[in-house]
């Protein structure tokens, strides 16, 4: 600065010794070269984006402009600073508070900068087809966060350097507390850590029916950086730490290639009982329940010689799994009436009983 300050020097001198009068100068000449170049910014750059196919160049030309006009001028007001200080009409003292404030003020202007950058690049993002690791729609609005958290402790830092105060102190200390609450917080830490591995890995949407290990089974209600929440078919809302969620075996019902889910009602007959019949029957009940899905088609499958029936299974989708207890007692139901006027018989256990001598005394 001091070097640009001295070329400028020699054309101050025409303007006279007064170094209040060069101070002046300086800041006029430089708040002239911010309106030129924020009006070649808005002007010129502004027309040249204008015919684009979005408005995202023209939001970044509007958000940029303030910035630049900004930057100018504190340059103008620090050379000037400078220009007095050397004329020793300030003292170091109030120079170097000056020339912080200056710092400051920069680098508060350039956060502001930074933080509707970085809201405007996760904006463009949002509408497009990511699926690229962390980087997906669904994950944005955390990237959002996280991107205005390291801004503003860039901003912190570069300001506590900008005041001359020894920042190797200041980091040691956080991390010694960081370390502290670690140790104190690991649960915590650990469901946050799972939480964004969920958010990023989706073995799991809002809305996505999913059985655990543990027996529970519902419907996802919501999916939180601490711990994800699901509403059972009892209408009671479980609510389990991520760091559960992201080292158990979970059963998504709507994964796949689409939500349908299939139905299995399994039903057995009488030995001697008309095979191709019983097919039929179980045909026709699927396929005339209006919400059975005609693709994939229903099918049935004789699938063992029991005890003392023949098992068949009925398998047939439904659109979702939330349906899968009132299908089952429909088509059981209709599996059973249809059944009864046909004449096929639904064996059951039961036991004969034979007696090969009576007792002496009975007659």
């Amino acid at each position: 600065m001091e070097q640009y300050l001295e070329q400028l020097k020699s054309y101050l001198d025409l303007l006279g010794p007064n170094p209040y009068v060069h101070a002046a100068a300086i800041v006029v000449l430089f708040f002239v070269v911010a309106k030129i170049a924020r009006k070649v910014l808005r002007d010129v750059v502004g027309r040249l984006v204008r015919h684009s196919s979005t408005d995202w160049d023209d939001r970044l030309i509007v958000l940029l402009s303030r910035p630049v006009f900004v930057t100018v001028v504190l340059i103008g007001l620090t050379m000037a600073t400078l220009r007095l200080s050397e004329a020793d009409v300030l003292t170091q003292t109030p120079t170097d508070a000056t020339l912080s404030i200056l710092a400051t003020i920069v680098i508060y202007v350039w956060t502001r900068f930074a933080l509707g950058l970085s809201h405007l690049a996760l904006e463009l993002l949002k509408g497009r087809n990511i699926t690229a690791g962390l980087l997906q729609e669904r994950t944005l609005p955390l990237l959002d966060n996280v991107s205005r958290i390291v801004i503003v402790a860039l901003s912190i830092y570069f300001i506590l350097i900008a005041w001359n105060i020894n920042v190797t102190a200041w980091v040691a200390s956080a991390g010694i507390i960081g370390l502290a609450v670690s140790f104190a917080a690991k649960d915590t830490l650990s469901n946050l850590i799972s939480g964004m591995t969920i958010i990023a890995d989706a073995p799991y949407k809002l809305g996505d029916f999913v059985n655990l290990d543990t027996g529970e089974r519902g419907q996802v209600t919501h999916i939180g950086l601490r711990s994800t929440r699901i509403l059972t078919r009892d209408d009671i809302e479980v609510t389990i730490p991520n760091g559960v969620m992201g080292n158990t075996k979970i059963i998504n019902e709507s994964g796949g290639p689409h939500t349908k889910y299939r139905v299995r009602v399994k039903v057995g007959v009488a030995y001697g009982s008309d095979i191709d019949q019983v097919i039929a029957i179980l045909m026709a009940v699927a396929d005339s329940h209006d919400d059975v899905c005609g693709d994939p088609a229903p099918r049935v499958r004789f699938r063992n010689f029991g005890a003392s029936s023949l098992d068949f299974e009925l398998l047939c989708w439904i659109d979702e799994p939330v349906q899968r207890g009132r299908m089952l007692h429909a088509l059981n139901c209709e599996v059973y009436k249809a059944f009864l006027r046909n004449n096929i018989e639904i064996p059951y256990a039961k036991q004969d009983v034979y007696v090969k001598e009576l007792p002496a005394g009975i007659g």
